[in-house]
């Protein structure tokens, strides 16, 4: 009986995981045309850059995903340390840089499929958001990542009118 129920819960699982994946494929859409200069401009009145934005994305769901259930992330240690909640941009990202970002964003959420369905998420350290929401296990955490993005996908917008 568990196993049908496991079963049923994992395609409604990889839909929320699908939910996240869309719109940063949009994303990619929406920024294949600016340059990388454009991508790493702060324009009066932001804190940041589109560029540094993507990276946040990356960096977001892997803390939210795998350093909650202390497992090690995806990417390696600087790039989250970078990217991370309360950071800003220090440095210019080169176009190798920004293509490495953009593979992220697709080959993180391949990763975190493969792992959700291989249930590695299981000690998830509960813990609430900025914005008050207590999340106590990987299936809450993948419903606040696209509100989450949201944010950021607005910003985005926003940045990419003041640097063309």
């Amino acid at each position: 009986m568990i196993i049908f129920r496991i079963a049923l819960y994992l395609p409604i699982m990889t839909k929320q995981i699908e939910i996240i994946r869309k719109p940063r494929f949009m994303l990619l859409d929406i920024v294949h045309d600016l340059s990388t200069e454009q991508l790493n401009k702060i324009p009066e009145g932001f804190n940041n850059n589109i560029i540094w934005n993507l990276a946040h994305l990356v960096a977001m769901q892997q803390g939210v995903c795998y350093l909650r259930t202390g497992l090690p992330t995806v990417v390696d240690e600087a790039f989250w340390l970078t990217y991370k909640s309360e950071t800003k941009p220090t440095e210019i990202v080169d176009s190798a840089g920004v293509e490495h970002i953009k593979k992220l964003l697709v080959s993180t959420m391949d990763q975190l499929e493969i792992d959700y369905n291989n249930q590695i998420f299981g000690n998830y350290a509960p813990w609430t958001t900025r914005s008050g929401i207590e999340l106590r296990n990987i299936d809450e955490a993948l419903s606040f990542i696209p509100m989450h993005e949201g944010l950021h996908i607005g910003y985005i917008m926003a940045l990419k009118r003041v640097v063309k």
